[in-house]
């Protein structure tokens, strides 16, 4: 009777682990089916069940989900997918397929250093692949572009502030340039007004007499002229007698 209880106990194990294993293989064959139907999405979520399903973690069934994941051009996802795969006890060819895959995830993102080294670990454990060593080829050609172009970049923007400097001191100059001949005609504006002041002061100066005023001035000028003239040959005259006087 107890052996009958065991061998009922393990037929029953088995028949689980197998009713699990169909299950398993019929989500994976419905993963493949709508991967092949571009159905990225939906085969990632029967990958996914089909993960769940299984004891330990299987690298066939984690890598399609990170195949489906790269599909989505949800690479960032697939990147740490393909990580997670990487620590399996797995073959050398298989790592390298993680290794390639990765690498072609960081390169849809640019990422052309960190592509080149997933490459060269691709190549570590599957030196002949023809397939990776032409990626790492291109990635290193597309990293020299970028460097490249960084360097244009960081040299333009050195001449663009060059020539705002240029832009700057010209500005400059002209501002003071325009402050020095505003202050040039200040100066002739104030001197202007000096010398139209100094005018005012000295019309200002001048005696304001009226036309009948001067007439009268000019006659008594003219008087004291006669006057003087006259008392001039008065002395001459008076002069000439003394002499004669003296002679005589």
């Amino acid at each position: 009777m107890k052996w009958f209880k065991l061998f009922l106990v393990c037929s029953l194990a088995l028949v689980t682990m197998n009713t699990y294993a169909q299950k398993e293989r019929k989500y994976i064959r419905q993963g493949n089916k709508e991967f092949e139907s571009s159905n990225y999405e939906e085969s990632e979520v029967s990958y996914r069940k089909a993960a769940d399903l299984e004891e330990q973690k299987s690298y066939k069934t984690e890598f399609n989900v990170g195949d489906a994941l790269y599909k989505q051009e949800k690479y960032e996802d697939a990147i740490n997918q393909f990580n997670n795969l990487a620590d399996l006890e797995i073959s050398k060819e298989e790592k390298a397929k993680i290794y390639y895959n990765i690498g072609n995830s960081l390169m849809q993102g640019e990422k052309y250093e960190e592509g080149i080294d997933a490459y060269k670990n691709a190549l570590r454990n599957n030196p002949n692949d023809m397939d990776t060593k032409y990626n790492l080829v291109y990635a290193q050609k597309k990293l020299a572009e970028q460097q490249q172009q960084d360097q244009n970049q960081d040299q333009d923007k050195d001449e663009n502030k060059d020539k705002d400097q240029e832009q700057d001191k010209d500005k400059e100059n002209q501002d003071q340039n325009k402050d020095q001949n505003e202050d040039k005609k200040d100066q002739e504006q104030n001197q202007d007004k000096q010398d139209q002041d100094k005018e005012q002061q000295e019309q200002q100066q001048k005696p304001q007499i009226s036309k009948q005023d001067a007439e009268r001035i000019l006659q008594a000028l003219a008087e004291d002229e006669k006057d003087t003239q006259q008392k001039v040959k008065e002395q001459q005259a008076a002069a000439a007698k003394v002499r004669t006087e003296k002679e005589w």
